[in-house]
């Protein structure tokens, strides 16, 4: 990380003072505390993140990884190309990407996916300006190094995510969850951290905060942000109260000693919110760490309720004809091959291969569990068609796009594109670059050009 601000010696002298004169008594400063849910009249509320526009023949998901800036900007060309890229569609001549109906993101991936779930078409170039073409990191080290934060930051409730959320807030323009809800025309957004204390996938939705009885509407953009970003070490965790031991609708969790394993340790997990004597709190840190792609608990839950039909049936009154899942994974490789000498790799050469040798291996096992599960659904499809009570059409059609940043066609570009750092600001060539790759990857899928041939459309040019 770059430090830009250059003190004279005697300003050096007189912040050293200021700050030592602040730290003298700590900061009791709270930040912001989540609320008990409010007593809905209807409970189907807490299934309202998962439900798209009515009268919805195409149900589109598209899922964004972390990454950082990296991500952001590989993100971003996506949701141009789908932005720019017109079909037909049910009499009309629209852009696809007015037909998504969930957007989620992982790390550097929500910075996008919350930016267009709150501002829609205003995101381009609005987003490019604001975040990707800003030295955002720069001007966060500035804030964090003002003697208010440094005094702020000496509070025990108060961590240096806590400085990442207020930064985050003035992008988002002070944007809550129950704000999303105030336009249907957008996309839901489900933003995913880990929880520290179990290791597993935290979701920002009405599912997950109907488990700790608390209100997903009052919950700033920001906050899911910063939590799904929280790398360990370098940022703090953020945290959440439980207030499942007085909630007015308990949620009751059943499982079956014959359901398989991932459905079991998805319900244990699940089944530990409910226990709020035990875990009051609950504090969150980069979604990155259990799921850099934010599929695996979308898969899981899947599985759990017992099938695509019954997953996807609350969410439509029309038959569905097209499922379109597109996974956007801006992972890069690590920065060498340790395997090629015989030295003892250094403490950056471990950490590197950790977070992109084994966490790319983990990713995999998502792309893989993806495609075993897709085709599972596929073969649903098939055996479903044509009973009562279906919600998909006869010839209802699953398209699943991967649009990956190893996928850069060309090999000297991809070699540069794999290398960009994990940061939270990038060089404007290095976004430029991310950009175009993004578009790119996406109009030059096999998968992609597939679903516009079948919504009889123009096939993309590269």
């Amino acid at each position: 990380m770059r430090h830009l601000i250059v003190f004279k010696p005697i300003q050096r002298c007189l912040l050293v003072l200021v700050v030592l004169a602040l730290l003298t008594g700590c900061s009791s400063l709270h930040p912001w505390q989540n609320q008990p849910m409010k007593p809905y009249a209807d409970r189907a509320v807490a299934w309202r993140d998962e439900a798209p526009k009515q009268d919805r023949k195409m149900l589109m998901l598209l899922s964004l990884s972390g990454g950082g800036a990296r991500a952001a900007a590989f993100g971003y060309g996506v949701l141009d190309a789908l932005h720019q890229t017109q079909v037909p569609w049910q009499g009309q001549n629209i852009s696809l990407l007015d037909e998504l109906d969930l957007i989620s993101g992982v790390s550097g991936g929500s910075i996008i996916a919350t930016y267009y779930a709150a501002f829609g078409a205003e995101t381009f170039p609005a987003f490019e300006e604001q975040f990707l073409r800003k030295d955002f990191q720069e001007s966060l080290v500035i804030n964090t190094f003002k003697p208010g934060s440094l005094h702020d930051l000496s509070s025990p409730w108060f961590g240096r995510s806590n400085l990442l959320e207020r930064r985050l807030n003035e992008l988002f323009q002070g944007k809550t969850f129950g704000d999303l809800a105030a336009h249907p025309d957008q996309p839901n957004l489900m933003v995913s951290a880990t929880d520290l204390s179990l290791g597993s996938g935290f979701e920002f939705s009405w599912r997950q905060f109907s488990l700790i009885c608390s209100d997903l509407d009052s919950v700033p953009l920001s906050f899911a942000v910063a939590a799904s970003s929280a790398v360990p070490i370098a940022l703090s965790p953020m945290t959440l109260k439980n207030y499942s031991d007085n909630c007015p609708q308990p949620v009751a969790l059943a499982t079956a000693s014959t359901d398989p394993y991932r459905v079991r340790l998805l319900r244990d997990s699940q089944r530990s919110y409910l226990d709020a004597k035990a875990r009051p709190y609950i504090h969150l840190v980069d979604g990155g760490l259990v799921d850099n792609l934010g599929l695996r608990s979308l898969l899981d839950r899947a599985q759990a309720d017992g099938g695509l039909g019954r997953t996807v049936g609350h969410m439509t009154d029309v038959p569905i004809e097209k499922l379109v899942i597109i996974v956007v994974n801006a992972e890069r490789a690590p920065s060498e091959n340790i395997d090629t000498h015989d030295q003892v790799p250094d403490v950056s050469q471990v950490t590197d291969a950790l977070l992109f040798g084994t966490g790319g291996r983990a990713t995999q096992e998502t792309l893989e569990l993806l495609r075993d599960t897709v085709q599972a659904w596929r073969q649903e499809l098939h055996s479903r068609s044509g009973q009562s009570k279906d919600p998909f059409a006869p010839d209802a059609k699953i398209y699943v796009i991967n649009v990956n940043l190893s996928d850069a066609p060309e090999l000297a570009e991809r070699r540069l594109l794999l290398q960009i750092p994990t940061a939270f600001s990038l060089p404007v060539d290095d976004v430029t670059r991310l950009e175009a790759a993004g578009r790119r990857v996406l109009r030059s899928s096999p998968d992609f050009q597939a679903l516009l041939k079948d919504l009889g459309a123009a096939a993309a040019a590269p």
